[in-house]
């Protein structure tokens, strides 16, 4: 991976995901709702370039600086605990789960919804974060599954060819099954699909953990309980 500090000038929202301020989307936002100053000048439009060891950015009134290493680290994530760095709500959120990190740059790569558990990456690194949720780079995410009623040879076979759900056919999935639990592995990422494709061949998710995320492994992590990825699980995603 580059060093944060090379490939000035580089566009602002790129800089901005790099500096661990927020992934490249939510780096777009912040410039597109007049939070980014460049210089004292706000800057809204995507694709300004930028040379932070020439130009002052900042960011709500705070000067950013190049970034020195990304962090990552792995969270077992618990039902009940939302997939948001915020809840005015007040609700249990993620963000509280990895708060001693340090990092308060951290986001989420992906979300596992409410009542879904297991691995959660997050990074300061935007460039990445990006790069792991895109659909062309097919990164394939495996979950433990148990279902309502038992999975004859006629359904696992719909979910190996794909299920026909309400925004169309699902790619075909990776299935093995015990006769207790299913594990499945998707490559797409829309929302609660492995709920509404179980669904769909008629056995309702009971519960659901989610084990891997491209070449990364939960492991025996504790619910609740993160840590940093190694050097070699670093690796591995960037050539994953």
């Amino acid at each position: 991976m580059q060093h944060p500090h090379a490939d000035f000038p580089m566009r602002l929202q790129k800089f901005l995901s790099r500096a661990g301020v927020a992934s490249r989307r939510g780096s777009e936002d912040l410039m597109t709702t007049g939070r980014v100053s460049v210089n004292g000048q706000v800057v809204r439009e995507l694709g300004t370039k930028v040379d932070p060891t020439l130009d002052v950015i900042t960011v709500d009134g705070k000067v950013i600086s190049a970034a020195g290493s990304p962090t990552y680290i792995m969270l077992n994530k618990p039902a009940g605990v939302l997939t948001t760095m915020d809840d005015p709500h007040g609700r249990p959120t993620v963000a509280q789960l990895v708060a001693d990190a340090g990092q308060p740059a951290l986001f989420p790569v992906g979300r596992l919804d409410l009542d879904t558990s297991g691995l959660l990456l997050f990074t300061t690194d935007g460039e990445l974060g990006h790069r792991l949720t895109h659909p062309k780079y097919e990164h394939y995410k495996t979950y433990e599954v148990r279902v309502r009623g038992k999975l004859d040879d006629a359904a696992l076979e719909k979910l190996r060819d794909g299920v026909m759900l309400d925004d169309g056919m699902t790619a075909p999935a990776k299935v093995s099954y015990d006769g207790h639990v299913l594990t499945l592995s998707i490559r797409e990422g829309r929302n609660r699909q492995v709920r509404r494709m179980c669904e769909a061949v008629g056995h309702p998710v009971l519960k659901l953990h989610r084990t891997q995320f491209g070449p990364l492994q939960l492991g025996k992590l504790a619910l609740g309980t993160w840590r940093p990825l190694t050097k070699d699980e670093i690796n591995s995603l960037m050539t994953d």
